[in-house]
């Protein structure tokens, strides 16, 4: 009679062999499951909401998400860039005042056109043909603009938006940049999609 003899080390081996297929396919199986939490390609194409973490974004910089299939640009402006819409003169655009209700919703209709100063939420497009306009944040002459005191340009026809999105009145875009509805989370989040008010 074959005398049976124990191996710890075999034992051990196929123990973690079971445990590590055994949690593969665990998570395997969970991965669907997780996955409906996440809003379908086709809520996000439609509206849904769209969470921005700007705790990083630096002062004078733009971050690009996307919403509704079109980007969404966050910007942290200066004390310097704010300021500076004080001196602008109304003239030199199609709608200062921001009566244009299709182009922000009504908290954002003030003179930075923002629930917080700092920072601008736009929508990327130029309301000309869709063409997505170039962030000149620097108040310096450009070849577009001698005076240019920081904004938005479009090569494709030329349009010139300020800090705010407003349309300077020689461009051939007949409104200002969209101001797309959103609310803060918290000092550090953006909802785009979801208006401050409703909140």
């Amino acid at each position: 009679m074959a005398e049976h003899t124990s191996d710890p080390g075999r034992r051990r081996f196929l123990t973690a062999t079971c445990a590590v297929v055994g949690g593969a396919g665990v998570a395997t199986a969970a991965i669907p499951f997780l996955s409906a939490f996440q809003p379908s390609t086709r809520a996000v194409s439609s509206g849904a909401p769209t969470l921005i973490d700007i705790s990083k974004l630096a002062m004078g910089a733009q971050l690009i998400e996307v919403w509704r299939k079109r980007p969404v640009w966050v910007i942290r402006r200066s004390q310097e860039s704010i300021s500076a819409f004080e001196k602008r003169d109304p003239n030199k655009f199609k709608d200062f005042t921001n009566t244009n209700e299709e182009q922000q919703p009504k908290y954002a209709q003030n003179a930075t056109r923002s629930i917080k100063p700092e920072v601008l939420v736009l929508v990327g497009s130029c309301t000309h043909l869709g063409c997505s306009p170039k962030f000149f944040p620097e108040m310096k002459a450009e070849t577009w603009d001698s005076e240019w005191k920081g904004g938005f340009y479009c090569p494709c026809h030329n349009s010139k938006f300020d800090m705010a999105g407003r349309v300077y009145s020689e461009s051939p875009a007949p409104t200002n940049l969209v101001v797309p509805p959103h609310r803060y989370v918290d000092d550090n989040t953006i909802v785009v999609g979801e208006d401050q008010e409703a909140a």
